[in-house]
């Protein structure tokens, strides 16, 4: 079955790479992919499979595909949501929805996912065991799609998930993995700080806002210096400062919006009751009141250590000539709501690489001028395809 899988993903490269061109043309944000969750679901008609729609809190789609035999369940993710940033690139293909692209490769996850899948359904009789093609919406915006299709009971069957993304961190042909915390979890922040206002002239008549706003911002900093160990990984940005105002006034109020990335529930917990902590003493250090939005967003990717070690097994006795390099790659610090399969399930997410083609210095994931080279999609489709038959012991 695997030479067979190899060969109809490698007559199928034009189409996958078709398929990513149109989706990248016309890229919708999260929760509203109504068009591209009906272009997915268009491909599955007529073919023999069970497909289920609306999974989750928007427009998640569950493929089953049950093989010939009995055996384990296992689970393939690919999302397909953009992101709300006006391309900048030149290619032809470029977005046609103004102020929407494709810059994160979505667009060439679902490509891939879509003939591969549609490989699995023809040679169906020969899996030993049901796989589940997890079309997931709405990765890029909390509460995001991931846990709400967990949530919904609809694989509690597998056994297994797993996933890729691509990122222009090697040439083409290059697949990457990590065991253990792999990907940042990921808090968001509002901070509302209540003074009095004033005249300029005068800030002994008034309790200026933006003096107490900005030793937040420095003291914060602190957290990650002096309260985590060195060998944890944080990260507080305060992204946003609203203290605008008239020169020559005192501001009675600002507010500030913060990111806090980590790598371990631990560290969470600790960047949690420091900041709450130091929103207290802020308190009675300025004489000033503070409202403070602290909301948990996606955690930690785990890739499960003894999963993830067959997966990187399988990919390295591929002996694909398209699958150049097999390595391990560092934590990465983006956040990635495959977490909350990977809570449930022993899971693994790896990586593909797709620095387009002569570039030194490619531009990543979010990026306006964010590109990739195309024969990347191809290595997705035949490296999952490696892992599926790799798990069920398929030659």
């Amino acid at each position: 079955m695997r030479s067979k899988l190899m060969e109809m993903l490698e007559s199928r490269k034009d189409e996958i790479i078709a398929i990513r061109r149109h989706l990248h043309e016309n890229p919708e944000l999260s929760f509203k992919e109504d068009k591209t969750a009906q272009y997915i679901a268009n491909f599955y008609k007529g073919k023999d499979v069970e497909v289920q729609t609306e999974v989750g809190n928007g427009h998640g789609i569950i493929v089953t595909i049950k093989g010939g035999k009995p055996g384990k369940n296992i689970g393939l993710r690919a999302d397909f949501d953009a992101l709300p940033i006006t391309e900048q690139t030149d290619v032809p293909f470029k977005s046609k929805n103004e102020g929407v692209m494709h810059a994160c490769g979505h667009d060439g996850h679902t490509a891939y996912m879509l003939v591969l899948a549609g490989c699995l359904i023809q040679l169906k009789d020969e899996i030993p065991g049901t796989i589940k093609i997890i079309h997931q919406h709405a990765e890029e915006v909390p509460p995001g799609g991931a846990k709400s299709i967990v949530e919904s009971g609809v694989l509690d069957d597998l056994d297994h998930i797993f996933g890729i993304h691509l990122l222009p961190m090697d040439p083409a042909g290059v697949v990457g993995y990590h065991a253990g915390f792999s990907f940042t979890g990921r808090a968001y922040m509002k901070l509302k700080i209540q003074g009095r206002g004033g005249h300029g002239s005068s800030p002994h008549l008034a309790n200026d806002a933006i003096v107490a706003g900005a030793h937040f911002v420095t003291a914060a900093q602190t957290i990650i210096s002096r309260r985590l160990s060195p060998f944890d990984i944080g990260v507080i940005t305060i992204g946003s400062f609203d203290g605008k105002g008239t020169f020559n006034v005192i501001k009675d109020s600002v507010v500030l919006e913060g990111d806090i990335r980590y790598m371990t529930l631990d560290t969470k917990q600790k960047i949690e009751k420091e900041i709450r902590r130091l929103v207290k003493g802020l308190e009675e250090e300025f004489g000033v009141t503070c409202d403070l939005t602290y909301e948990n967003d996606y955690p930690p990717v785990y890739n499960d250590p003894e999963v993830t070690e067959k997966v990187a097994e399988y990919l390295k006795n591929a002996n694909d000539k398209d699958i150049k390099e097999v390595k391990e790659y560092p934590q990465l610090a983006p956040s990635e709501d495959f977490a909350y399969y990977a809570e449930k399930f022993p899971s693994c997410f790896f990586y593909i690489a797709c620095t387009p083609k002569g570039v030194k210095d490619p531009y990543f994931n979010h990026h306006p001028k964010f590109d990739i080279d195309e024969d990347a999609l191809l290595v997705a489709a035949k490296a999952v395809g490696y892992v599926v038959c790799g798990y069920y012991g398929l030659d």
